[in-house]
């Protein structure tokens, strides 16, 4: 890229596999029409939508059983291209389009299942059991059926279907949240117009609490950055995580009542969280850098789910990797908590002091007192902030 920022993963340009041509694109969803057809997965429809946003550049669509196992078990391509985790469409029976070699993908979170791409198919392979264990077992270190990530991930069936997609709309995405959906096409864009050039971005599929907030301050401040992008997962989450919308809603009251102006953009991606832990912080890493941001914030326990990865496994897979297999840095954080004795929001590694002197809340406690609409301690969160999640709780409660 010669526009100054980080180069993107694996090439010089990105390669956004949304048809952005509206005469062709139109040609397409026409051709769709008389294509055989499948409906996909949640998690694959999820994949094309990030293949069509540039975030994972430079794949040019879903991987073979080869490409799978050998990223599971290497966390690289045959080619040798740095890869975490398998970018797959699976499904439970490929008898509808048995011998087609171009297919329509139906999208599974949109009324009507419309065609969300079409897809040169290059094979259809059935993955073992044998290979399907492995492959869970590498990519999420854990064979658990409680495992949210480990249970999508068995469930959605064992036919693999492979071979370069063309996207033709980003699914629900855009309609449901118009103003924080963002591709990497269009974050780079704003980073371009901001002259930001070292760029910290936060990870976030949950609300941002006062401990949050002073994080990413933190991070900028470490690393001497231009900017922050607090880049949200708008996907598929499991049951009991607070949905998107009201997510955005409190983040974006946060940073425009107790963040500098223009130091702080709000984004999303068309995701579903796969709770992987470590190989999930390295998939953030490469998405991050193919939009742009020249750093990633790696807290305790990224990613994670339950107790299945230890505290700081997010951050250490990271100096196990190749070098030079990621451009982009981390910025690795403690657990950030109020402490009573600084009078002050602080990284337990950088505090004296001992866990009586910090404000701890679980998130089943704060679920409990925002549904009883008793207000949280403002050393957790900010008033503003508490009260949209508060609003949210007290309607479940009617």
């Amino acid at each position: 890229m010669t526009d100054g920022l980080i180069k993107p993963h694996g090439s010089d340009t990105l390669n956004p596999l949304y048809v952005s041509d509206d005469q062709k694109r139109k040609e397409l969803l026409k051709e769709a029409e008389s294509l055989p057809s499948i409906v996909i997965s949640s998690a694959a429809a999820a994949n094309a939508v990030m293949l069509a946003s540039g975030y994972f550049n430079p794949l040019k669509g879903f991987m073979n059983l080869a490409e799978s196992i050998s990223v599971a078990e290497k966390m690289q391509l045959p080619s040798g291209l740095f890869w975490p985790v398998p970018i797959v469409n699976v499904v439970k029976d490929a008898s509808a389009i048995k011998g087609a070699k171009r297919i329509a993908l139906r999208d599974p979170n949109v009324e009507g299942n419309p065609a969300l791409a079409i897809q040169d198919v290059k094979s259809i392979e059935e993955i073992s059991a044998d290979q399907l264990k492995s492959m869970t077992e590498k990519i999420f270190g854990t064979l658990d059926p409680k495992h949210p990530g480990v249970a999508a991930f068995n469930s959605a069936g064992n036919i693999l279907i492979s071979g370069p997609i063309q996207v033709l709309n980003y699914s629900y995405f855009i309609t449901d949240f118009p103003e924080t959906f963002r591709t990497a096409v269009q974050i780079r864009d704003i980073f371009l117009k901001n002259g930001w050039k070292k760029v910290v971005a936060f990870q976030t599929r949950n609300p941002m609490h006062r401990a949050h907030e002073e994080l990413v301050r933190m991070s900028m401040e470490a690393v001497g950055a231009d900017g922050a992008v607090i880049h949200m997962l708008l996907g598929k989450l499991k049951g009991g995580d607070i949905p998107a919308d009201v997510r955005d809603a409190s983040i974006r009251k946060m940073v425009e009542l107790y963040f500098e102006p223009n130091t702080v953009e709000i984004t999303g991606y068309g995701f579903d969280m796969l709770y992987a832990g470590p190989r999930e912080a390295l998939l953030h890493a490469i998405f991050r850098q193919n939009m742009g941001a020249t750093h990633l914030i790696v807290g305790r326990d990224h990613a994670g789910v339950g107790d299945y990865y230890g505290p700081f496994d997010a951050q250490t897979i990271f100096d196990q990797i190749p070098k030079g297999a990621l451009e982009l840095d981390i910025v690795r954080a403690d657990h950030t908590v109020w402490c009573n004795k600084c009078q002050n929001i602080v990284m337990m590694r950088d505090c004296p002091h001992d866990k009586e002197d910090y404000l701890m809340l679980s998130g089943t406690k704060v679920r409990e007192m925002l549904g009883k609409g008793e207000a949280l301690p403002p050393e957790f969160a900010r008033p503003e902030v508490a009260k949209e999640l508060m609003e949210y709780y007290q309607s479940l409660e009617k």
